[in-house]
């Protein structure tokens, strides 16, 4: 293929699959990453290195010439009859000749655990826990709201109402956990405001201790979702940034076009980057990171991430990260509902 030329510099893993996926070209980039010679990939249907499930072969046989170019998130690769997996978002584009598949490796995993047992397992860890709080959250409460009585006039009050809102939304979180009841109807809402609330949580439980930056796409429209719930999660993602040690953390909001999540298409998503440059995540809880009760703290719940991936999963989205010490990126993605004339 004349693209192959082209693509044997590249660092970044390419493959060049003719109309049928059989694998005309693997740049040595690939070959390296998967720990193979370049010849044995070569004739080798996409299907027979795909792992787990068929997305990307399943991709390619829908994918039309028009259609834009295809992103495909944590597909994980082997070479038949070698123990050795890569997991890696994909993207895949037409040619002349067929598709090009560019593997951007990640060190993000996924749990095995089905959404029902997860949410049960979360729901049994979580009961107990608000038993516990509902007794020391009126007891703030009712403190804020004699001390909003008692303040200055001239006192700035911000505070106070952070304080009131923060309880009102636990209370309200707990009363949901004990007491199970319909779901809250999703409305429109602005991220950045989501964003701005969390923010000002992480500036007064961090201090000058952590710089919080932002990096947002002015550009977004609303997303249709649960206010309450999704600052918990993303408050939880950024508490988490905090808690493994990071000097500062960036909030980063950006348009993705053409994302799978799980095995439905999306033709535009919210992704929401939280990046810090704290520890990292432990090589030995990679693959449990979004478990309940699973921390790498001692004095860590081991509830934050599992909550954060419970709430994306309600708003048909997904929580993934990547994780190297200094540069770690939790990724929220967010699909915004299709308009009229769209398929999923």
């Amino acid at each position: 293929m004349a693209i192959g030329a082209h693509i044997d510099a590249l660092q970044t893993p390419v493959l060049c699959c003719d109309a049928a996926g059989i694998i005309q070209h693997a740049n040595p980039a690939f070959a390296r990453w998967l720990q193979v010679g370049q010849r044995r990939l070569l004739n080798q249907p996409v299907r027979a290195l795909e792992m787990q499930d068929r997305r990307l072969t399943d991709t390619l046989v829908e994918f039309k010439a028009e259609s834009p170019p295809v992103k495909l998130h944590r597909v994980a690769f082997a070479m038949p009859g070698l123990p050795l997996t890569r997991f890696a978002d994909v993207l895949i584009a037409h040619t002349q000749d067929g598709f090009v598949v560019e593997a951007h490796p990640v060190d993000e995993f996924s749990t095995a655990t089905s959404s029902e047992a997860l949410s049960a397992a979360i729901a049994a860890a979580m009961k107990g826990l608000a038993h516990e709080l509902r007794n020391p959250l009126a007891g703030i409460r009712g403190a804020t709201q004699l001390l909003e009585r008692r303040r200055d006039e001239v006192q700035d009050d911000t505070l106070l109402r952070l304080i009131q809102s923060e309880v009102d939304r636990l209370t309200h979180m707990l009363d949901r956990l004990i007491s199970p009841h319909a779901e809250t109807p999703h409305s429109a809402l602005n991220m950045h405001a989501i964003l701005d609330r969390v923010q000002r949580l992480a500036e007064t439980d961090a201090g000058w201790a952590v710089k919080i930056n932002r990096d947002f796409d002015p550009s977004l429209p609303d997303i249709e979702g649960d206010a309450d719930r999704l600052t918990q999660a993303v408050w939880n993602l950024v508490r988490n940034a905090i808690e493994a040690g990071s000097s500062q953390v960036i909030l980063r909001t950006r348009a993705e076009h053409g994302t799978r999540i799980a095995d439905v298409q999306h033709a535009l998503c919210l992704r929401l980057d939280i990046v810090d440059d704290g520890t990292g995540v432990p090589e030995s809880l990679a693959e449990q990171v979004f478990l309940p009760l699973v921390t790498g703290r001692a004095e860590g719940s081991g509830l934050g991430l599992a909550l954060a991936q419970q709430v994306a999963r309600e708003h048909r989205g997904t929580v993934s990260y990547k994780s190297r010490p200094g540069h770690t990126v939790f990724t929220l993605t967010l699909p915004y509902a299709p308009s009229d004339g769209d398929d999923e």
